[in-house]
């Protein structure tokens, strides 16, 4: 701890923040503990002026940096431990780390991809000591650390390191730079170290091509593709230069608009976009029916307002004739639960499946938006698990694999509607509740957190 406060980044820190000088703090017998020092920073009063909060804001950003570099390596600490665990077990040596991403993303309320990456991270800082001392001492952030390690990953340890020294960003030498004039700067750095493994990298990168779809605001969504650049930049010449084809033709349609309507149409080979396609719409009778205000839930996408709902469900699209088919789906009365369906069989059928997907929207891990891959026992069907709904949950197929660990558990909890608390080897438990489903008033369900903390044996 005292060669954490000799630090000169934590002095200038405790200096702009308003705290006493590190040298005038005494000291406790013990170290302190992260409690002690949340306690000490919510002590500093805010400055008066304006000169002052800007101090204060620019030391509090400090803080948050150093704070990282510790959760850093705090982050490598329980690998190596966990490891160090499961070595002793008698796990394979191929199989040692399972899990401990996992738990590093609870901790941090992060999705369990996300906390897969901030390991990585932790583990690749260990050999590059400039960039972790401009990270300790304020001069790059979280995000632009995590943009140099993203660049020199592809190189091997002694070249990543090399890069790393002829940056020197505790020197100041990324200081002032933005994020995309860091990624050029890193970028070149391992080319001149190793174009051979850039190269690679960028060939590699074809494999990754994918399509995406993500929620946008206002009942809108982003479908993105990721496409080699020849590819890509064919595919928007192309629509671009039919679009400006129909806007000479005297298309009302602003540019973007029929470029947008022309890729629905190439994709979906229907005027419109929609053809025989099933979209599962959650809503209320009072919605359907009675013009209720209540929203809807559309699966992959998210909570839709009612109008919008009823005009998918009951209208369609002006250009197509759709079957409707209304799947009626009850609630118990007052907790908003859907009525359990109940199978002997060892796997999930296929309308219980539906049901849990519904039910739980996405991965049911705190934290994780994953998509429901793996309809998952709560408790273990060869344990005397039912293939039931309340003994079902949907996950993600990584987080079915995590939970499969050795030291993980869990089990569903009694309540209003459905929960599940899933405990891990270190011996704290978190619990998810399955999102409410429209018309479900919540206010008085008393609902907890989407995600709880607890250490096993605390009161």
């Amino acid at each position: 701890m005292e060669a954490v406060l000799e630090s000169a980044g934590i002095q200038r820190t405790v200096r702009r923040a308003g705290l006493p000088a590190v040298d005038a703090i005494p000291c406790p017998p013990a170290a302190p503990s992260i409690d002690d020092v949340l306690k000490l920073l919510a002590c500093v009063p805010l400055a008066r002026d304006g000169a002052g909060m800007i101090d204060q804001i620019r030391g509090l950003e400090d803080l948050k940096s150093l704070a990282g570099t510790r959760q850093a390596d705090a982050t490598v600490a329980f690998d190596l431990q966990q490891r160090g665990e499961q070595a002793a077990a008698g796990v394979p040596a191929e199989e040692r780390g399972a899990g401990v991403a996992a738990q590093i993303a609870l901790a941090r309320r992060e999705s369990p991809a996300r906390g897969s990456r901030l390991l990585g991270l932790a583990k690749t800082l260990t050999g590059m000591p400039h960039t972790v001392a401009a990270f300790r001492s304020g001069l790059l952030n979280e995000w632009r650390v995590t943009l140099v390690v993203k660049e020199t990953i592809c190189l091997s340890p002694g070249d990543r390191a090399g890069v790393d020294e002829e940056l020197a960003a505790d020197m100041g030498a990324l200081d002032g730079m933005g994020d995309r004039a860091i990624i050029a700067a890193v970028r070149a750095a391992a080319y001149r170290r190793d174009p051979a493994s850039v190269a690679k990298r960028t060939a590699r990168a074809v494999g990754e091509r994918c399509v995406s779809l993500r929620a946008a605001p206002d009942t809108m969504t982003y479908l993105t593709a990721l496409l080699p650049v020849a590819q890509g930049v064919a595919a928007y010449a192309s629509l671009a230069r039919d679009a400006d084809s129909a806007r000479s033709a005297g298309d009302e349609r602003s540019r973007g608009q029929v470029m947008a309507d022309i890729l629905v149409e190439r994709v979906t080979g229907t005027p419109g976009g929609i053809s025989g396609v099933e979209i599962q719409l959650v809503m209320t009778d009072r919605a359907l029916l009675q013009a209720d205000a209540e929203p809807a839930r559309l699966p992959g996408y998210g909570t839709v307002p009612a109008a919008v709902a009823r005009e998918l469900a009951l209208t369609g699209t002006a250009d197509n004739d759709l079957t409707l088919w209304v799947r009626r789906l009850y609630t118990a009365p007052a907790t908003g639960e859907l009525v359990a369906l109940d199978s002997k069989a060892r796997f999930f059928p296929a309308g219980l499946k539906r049901f849990l997907q519904i039910r739980d929207e996405t991965c049911r891990t705190p934290y994780c938006d994953a998509p429901i891959r793996h309809n998952d026992h709560i408790t273990a069907w060869h344990d005397g698990g039912p293939t039931t709904a309340g003994n079902g949950q949907g996950l993600c197929e990584t987080c079915n694999h995590t939970k499969e660990t050795a030291g993980w558990t869990a089990k569903q909890i009694p309540g209003r509607r459905h929960t599940v608390a899933t405990a891990t080897p270190t011996g704290h438990t978190y619990h998810s509740t399955a999102p409410p489903l429209p018309g479900t008033r919540t206010s008085h369900l008393r609902k907890p957190s989407a995600a709880t903390q607890v250490r096993s044996g605390a009161p």
